[in-house]
């Protein structure tokens, strides 16, 4: 055992003891942190604006401050990219996380001093939780590969900027730079694909035990390596131990991606975005992620199905029902304020809280009225898949066809397969059938002849890379939306 390892476990068993401390009791957590957000910003432009000073309770808090999303909060920005200090929160942010917005164009997303703890910390505490679950601590003595944007930072007024993943590569601890792969050179590569061939040429001789990225940018790493060589990737990395990953539901990947590997590894998931890290896999044993409540972001929950709503219930941590989807809102010690951030959550458990991502609030098909979710389409195919084993699926993506040349709409699933199903059309029958039970509207379109049973359109290989490429998102932390309520994508993918 190597030095790392062997400091690893007294410090695992610390994040552990300190992690228990607040898990179980979480609702109090967040309680004290609405306070201490309250409190430390009431001085600041938006604290004073929203009357800060006169909030006590949550009912307060909530009647003060409006549920927002990015254009809500982009005069503010402005302001602190104007230069203007403590506007959000008090001083400057020491980075804008840059990140792709639908209707902003490019958003700015501040962290700060106080909140940049919450984006490195809970990684690294992660690994330590698995570390002091399992007792594996081999892999930090080897070579460590994280697949991320590039660290190159600009600026945005005074502020550095740059992608979260580029922020957090210069705040990588001293003692694992020197096993972190690839090398800042090749990690400030912008074009992916050179940058692809080049973190190969570095790492395919080397002892790597930890990998880390989206896993679909990570099955193209290990697609490259196998071409290159001819052999599974546990030939290649016979010391690769650990998969971390997060940014999408790995279900649909699993099966390709542990075929590629060609053996069965352990797995971390991680709930990281340029808003806050969320929650993280605290146990191999247990469904879900831990949430964390004590880092620094007050969380609120508002129902999925109520969102769009003029008026929509919040709800805070201990309100929160187990089986019910919830848009995620944040507040947080980086002058993040009510802040859709997009995703919806479910919760598996309440004791401790641990959930698990569903979607994204504006990522679904309802152009009939059955607002089918990310959440539906994955469990029905991983159904199929189950159904027809010898079936690898790429990536797919679902929008709707309302107005076919012929016969009734339907929603058309674009699937690239790495193995086709031997059966297609029982296949595709699967997935409609298990579809419409996990979503009842849908089950009423299809029994009542307003829809059409699903229509699976094969794709070509590289698709949804060919399509990444054109849209200047190949690699980092882009990906394709499962849901599209409109033919966008779908179009572009078909041609």
């Amino acid at each position: 055992m190597g030095f790392r390892s062997s400091l690893s476990k007294p410090l695992a068993r610390y994040i552990a003891n300190q992690q228990q401390g607040w898990m179980y009791n979480a609702p109090a957590a967040q309680d004290k942190w609405r306070q201490r957000l309250i409190g430390q910003a009431k001085h600041t432009v938006f604290g004073r604006d929203h009357f800060f000073k006169d909030i006590y309770s949550y009912e307060d808090f909530k009647q003060a401050i409006p549920v927002r999303d990015y254009e809500d909060l982009k005069g503010y920005i402005q302001q602190v990219i104007d230069g203007q200090d403590d506007v959000l929160w008090p001083a400057k942010p020491i980075y804008f996380a840059k990140t792709s917005g639908t209707t902003s164009g490019t958003k700015y997303i501040p962290i700060s001093k106080d909140s940049i703890s919450n984006h490195i910390d809970s990684a690294r505490n992660a690994l330590l939780n698995y570390i002091h679950e399992t007792g594996k601590a081999e892999f930090l003595d080897q070579k460590l590969i994280f697949l991320s944007g590039s660290p190159v930072l600009d600026t945005k007024g005074s502020v550095p900027t740059g992608r979260l993943s580029g922020i957090s590569n210069h705040h990588v601890p001293a003692y694992l730079r020197t096993n972190q792969m690839p090398t800042y050179e090749t990690n400030c590569i912008e074009e992916w694909e050179e940058k692809l061939e080049r973190i190969i040429d570095e790492t395919i001789h080397q002892p790597m035990s930890l990998i880390s990225g989206i896993p679909p940018w990570v099955q193209m790493y290990f697609d490259r390596i196998i071409a290159r060589t001819g052999k599974p990737i546990k030939d290649v990395f016979p010391d690769f131990q650990l998969f971390v990953y997060g940014g999408v539901n790995f279900e649909p990947y699993r099966a390709k991606l542990f075929d590629s590997i060609g053996k069965k590894i352990d797995s971390i998931e991680m709930y990281p975005a340029s808003e806050g890290f969320i929650a993280y896999q605290d146990s191999q044993d247990s469904e879900g992620l831990l949430l964390l409540a004590d880092t620094g972001i007050f969380y609120e929950f508002i129902p999925a199905d109520e969102f769009f709503n003029e008026n929509p219930t919040r709800l805070s941590l201990e309100q929160v029902e187990v089986g019910k989807n919830y848009a995620l809102i944040i507040n947080n010690n980086a002058g993040l304020w009510g802040y859709s951030i997009g995703d919806t959550v479910k919760f598996v458990s309440k004791d401790p809280y641990r959930l698990l991502v569903t979607g994204r609030i504006k990522h679904f098909i309802s152009a009939f009225g059955e607002h089918v979710i990310g959440e539906e389409v994955e469990k029905a195919l991983q159904y199929a898949m189950q159904r027809h084993p010898e079936t690898e699926v790429v990536e797919f993506t679902v929008a709707p066809m309302v107005t076919p040349s012929e016969g009734l709409p339907y929603h058309e699933w674009l699937i690239e397969f790495a193995t086709l199903p031997k059966n297609m059309e029982q296949f595709a029958k699967d997935i409609d059938e298990r579809l419409a039970k996990l979503n009842v509207y849908y089950d009423d379109l299809i029994s009542g002849s307003i829809l059409r049973p699903l229509k699976i359109n094969a794709l070509p290989k590289n698709a949804f890379i060919d399509y990444m490429r054109s849209q200047g998102k190949l690699g980092g932390q882009n990906k394709v939306p499962r849901l599209a309520n409109d033919r966008k994508i779908a179009d572009a993918l078909a041609k």
